[in-house]
């Protein structure tokens, strides 16, 4: 794939928003308090817009969503020590991190295609809902907020239009 950055697993990361341009974000069932927007692996072979699509489906149930943008290029994210670990011996190899290609994507349906059971033999999320770009950032986890930084600041100008960017009173984005 085009830029990937050596040492780091492929992945892509959704950033799914309503009508009203909040974002979805769900809470994981292994780390409590800890929510974050639907990402997973990129399958070999797989083209990071339909890896975005996939997971999407497979973590949420969602399927009437559409792209609206991209991040141009991948952002990078180290895991910590422990979460390292746990992961290289999961994924079986030896990453320092995961490399992420997100996409922002709008929900054309209603809420009720939300189903957090759909297609995962084990379920990633407890619980959803939609927030605001900065409650993405404050309630993601340590590692992953600089990217989430990013993202929210690469799709700020999508996340204007309905005003509520402007909503939030934190500079960090």
């Amino acid at each position: 794939m085009d830029g990937l950055p050596s040492g780091y697993r492929p992945n892509v990361g959704v950033c799914l928003i309503n009508s009203d341009n909040l974002v979805f974000v769900a809470s994981r069932l292994n780390v409590p308090g800890a929510w974050q927007m639907p990402q997973g692996g990129i399958e070999d072979g797989e083209e990071p817009k339909s890896a975005a699509i996939r997971e999407l489906m497979e973590e949420t149930g969602i399927v009437s969503a559409e792209i609206i943008a991209e991040v141009p290029s991948w952002l990078t994210c180290d895991f910590p020590p422990a979460v390292k670990a746990k992961v290289n011996r999961l994924w079986r190899g030896e990453w320092h991190g995961q490399a992420q290609k997100w996409f922002l994507m709008r929900l054309t349906k209603d809420e009720s295609e939300i189903n957090l059971a759909s297609g995962e033999a084990d379920p990633e999320f407890a619980e959803w809902k939609w927030a605001s770009p900065e409650e993405v950032i404050e309630q993601a986890v340590d590692y992953k907020r600089p990217t989430y930084e990013e993202v929210m600041r690469t799709f700020r100008p999508y996340l204007n239009e309905n005003g509520i960017a402007a909503k939030c009173k934190s500079s960090k984005w």
